[in-house]
């Protein structure tokens, strides 16, 4: 009696793509997959920086209630500083505040429908390649 033998990955892997040729939907979709995956990195990275800068806003915002009505307070606007009354301020922190947050919001909405989009995909791919393909980031 004959045993069977095991494939090796490189067996696998070459036996794989000689059943599944690359079709140009698929190289197409691959692209695609790939330019999602960038895109996703990119808004992650933007979405870390906002989390920060909230982060930072709210730091600012908690020194500000300890500081005297009176005074006037350094307030950053693009490259230059101007002092502002304590009531200004604030307003404009919670100004900043609220549009990252809505920044936030709408980069998190975006990361979303690329997950959505990446997964329908590797679906998609997984199932006309098997293990021939790598998908995973």
């Amino acid at each position: 009696m004959v045993q069977p033998r095991m494939l090796s990955r490189e067996e696998e892997g070459s036996a794989a793509s000689e059943e599944n040729e690359v079709r140009r939907e698929d190289q197409e979709k691959i692209n695609r997959f790939s330019r999602l995956h960038q895109r996703e990195t990119v808004f992650l990275d933007q979405l870390k920086a906002k989390q920060k800068d909230k982060e930072d806003l709210e730091e600012v915002s908690m020194e500000l209630e300890l500081a005297d009505e009176d005074d006037l307070v350094p307030y950053k606007i693009g490259d230059s500083f101007f002092q502002l009354p304590l009531a200004d301020a604030q307003a404009m922190l919670t100004a900043s505040t609220e549009q990252i947050d809505t920044d936030v919001s709408k980069l998190e909405d975006s990361i979303s429908e690329l997950r959505e989009e990446l997964q329908q995909l590797k679906v998609s791919l997984y199932a006309r390649f098997g293990r021939s393909i790598n998908l995973e980031t």
